[in-house]
């Protein structure tokens, strides 16, 4: 039989086939075989047995959160508690554009702000660059971008996605938590991966994090994956300008312009100089 896997707990997955559920394990050889079932995969299983036996090719895959076949990812960021964080939205911007997945961003705690103004200013960059963004109670706007699609929602942890499904959806009633003030982040209260059913589409909650890596890219992949800096780089004086010492640089001339954001070409050159401390 075909199904998804819509959630998984520890060495359990549940699939989802016509509209039935079927708790599974795996088959042995793909713990030989290293390879590892997660939610939104595609499977054959073992109706008898509750086994899934094959996995379908994957269009696009994403390591945190461990999710696959995707439409789109909601990135929820944090306008306060935690803190905005510049850096992190485009972490997950760049990680997100690179696997092939389609990104909208969800500024919350917008009305714990005092002062808009900067936040705003932000906003408004984001969306000039080609982003859809929303605040989180702009609640039949994101409806009308999840129907009928599969989409991830993710975020640093304490950003607020359980909170933001429990205004979507009133039957669903997921646990939420409070921000700690030591940390400055939020404690987990999702603890697993899962495909919940919202504005006939597919949205998966998952744990929040603190981190993010670039996993598997190089220096370009960085690069390309800047929208503003890619439909621009044909503007450089080379061809293979990385836009930080190179003169002739049409980017760093938009910065300078104030056309692009500082923060944002800063952003991209501490994510350039990770990859060069990286070793191969």
């Amino acid at each position: 039989m075909k199904g998804r896997i819509i959630k998984q707990i520890s060495n359990k997955w549940t699939v989802s086939c016509d509209k039935k559920l079927t708790d599974c394990s795996s088959i042995g050889k793909f713990r030989y075989k290293n390879i590892h079932p997660v939610v939104g995969d595609i499977v054959e299983f073992d109706n008898d047995n509750k086994i899934i036996t094959s996995i379908y090719t994957r269009r696009n895959e994403l390591v945190r959160p461990p999710v696959s076949n995707v439409d789109q990812a909601i990135i929820l960021t944090s306008c306060t508690e935690p803190s905005f964080s510049s850096n992190l939205l485009d972490k997950m911007l760049v990680v997100i554009e690179y696997n092939n997945i389609k990104p909208v961003i969800c500024f919350t705690k917008y009305d714990l702000l005092v002062n808009t103004s900067e936040i705003d200013e932000i906003i408004d960059y984001y969306k000039k660059i080609g982003y859809k963004v929303f605040i989180n109670n702009e609640l039949v706007n994101i409806k009308s971008v999840l129907k009928g699609k599969v989409s991830v929602l993710t975020g640093q942890t304490g950003v607020g996605k359980s909170s933001l499904l429990n205004r979507l959806k009133d039957d669903l009633n997921l646990k939420t938590g409070e921000i700690s003030k030591a940390l400055g982040r939020g404690r987990h209260t999702t603890r697993h991966v899962e495909l919940l059913e919202v504005e006939e589409g597919l949205v998966a909650d998952t744990p929040g994090f603190s981190s993010l890596d670039f996993n598997g890219m190089n220096k370009k992949d960085i690069k390309d994956n800047f929208v503003e800096f890619y439909e621009n780089e044909d503007k450089c004086k080379y061809k293979d300008c990385m836009h930080i010492k190179e003169d002739g640089c049409y980017i760093k001339k938009l910065v300078e312009e104030g056309k692009i954001r500082n923060t944002r070409y800063n952003n991209y050159v501490k994510f350039i100089e990770s990859i060069n401390e990286k070793k191969w």
